[in-house]
């Protein structure tokens, strides 16, 4: 049997592990954080999305977050639900979507400006190793996009 420094199978040594416990970490940073908002953190991931561009497509938001339809409508009704967001059939093409920030769901851009620096503060890293995971997990998605395994 070999030892746990050479075995390829040591659950210690395996990435998915470490970034399963990372990705659960880093959520538990983020949930006390986004609560006094009441928004989710894939709620959050929207309205980060929306701050970025409004409108936007369903197809567009689904694109940007690497999420299916099935997935995003229910977080959607749900930010429509909490008067964040408006959703409306496209006056070109009735068969999209288009979601709006309302005016709250624009305000509330100025309350999460504040997220991002608790989060840092809360990691105990510094903000060059946090961007060199960006880098490294933003070459590991376009690979596993490449590769056929997120769509």
């Amino acid at each position: 049997m070999p030892t746990a420094d050479d075995d390829p199978l040591a659950l210690d040594r395996q990435v998915c592990f470490a970034l399963a416990v990372a990705n659960r970490a880093v959520l538990s940073v983020y949930r006390p954080l986004l609560e006094p908002m009441g928004l989710t953190h894939p709620q959050y991931l929207v309205m980060l999305a929306l701050w970025g561009e409004s409108p936007m497509s369903v197809k567009s938001i689904g694109a940007a977050l690497s999420l299916d339809s099935p997935t995003l409508s229910p977080l959607l009704k749900r930010l429509e639900a909490n008067g964040l967001i408006s959703r409306t059939r496209s006056s070109s093409d009735e068969r999209q979507l288009e979601i709006r920030l309302t005016e709250s769901g624009l305000a509330l851009r100025d309350e999460a400006v504040a997220i991002p620096p608790a989060v840092v503060a809360k990691l105990g890293v510094d903000i060059a190793e946090l961007e060199e995971l960006h880098r490294v997990l933003g070459r590991i998605n376009r690979a596993a996009i490449t590769a056929g395994a997120l769509s």
